[in-house]
């Protein structure tokens, strides 16, 4: 899971896919014009933001077209705190870029990928949880 740490943000309500879980703090991206959850191989520059609110199928607006609120970052350097999900994160890991997890949730990062380069690290909390710079959207550092 993905949640603000420090910096500013807006909240765009933005149309999802539906009959599509996604968990809250999942960074999302657009397929076929509507939201589903960022995979492991989504280049960068396509993650919109970070879902402010789970999608679930008990929801009673589930199979409907609906808006769903996305939190955008609105300057440079946002930091989010965000679980490893897959591999262990060290201290070392500070200044280096990471791939978000393989179970492609969005959920989290993948401590031992560094292919995409989505998730900047900042900050070493523990080996399951740390900090870090988004470098997703239109202006991302680097454009795979």
């Amino acid at each position: 899971m993905f949640s603000l740490y420090k910096g500013k943000t807006k909240t765009m309500w933005l149309p999802v896919t539906p009959s599509t879980a996604i968990g809250n703090g999942a960074a999302v991206s657009f397929s076929s014009g509507k939201l589903i959850a960022a995979t492991n191989t989504e280049k960068p520059y396509n993650i919109v933001g970070i879902l402010k609110k789970a999608v679930a199928a008990t929801d009673s607006d589930y199979a409907l077209d609906r808006l769903v609120p996305v939190e955008v970052p609105v300057e440079k350097n946002v930091e989010w705190t965000f679980d490893v999900l897959d591999g262990t994160l060290a201290a070392t890991d500070v200044g280096t870029y990471k791939d978000l997890n393989q179970l492609d949730t969005g959920l989290g990062v993948d401590a031992g990928a560094s292919s995409l380069d989505v998730v900047f690290v900042t900050r070493f909390l523990s080996a399951s949880k740390g900090r870090g710079v988004l470098n997703t959207g239109p202006g991302s550092a680097i454009n795979n």
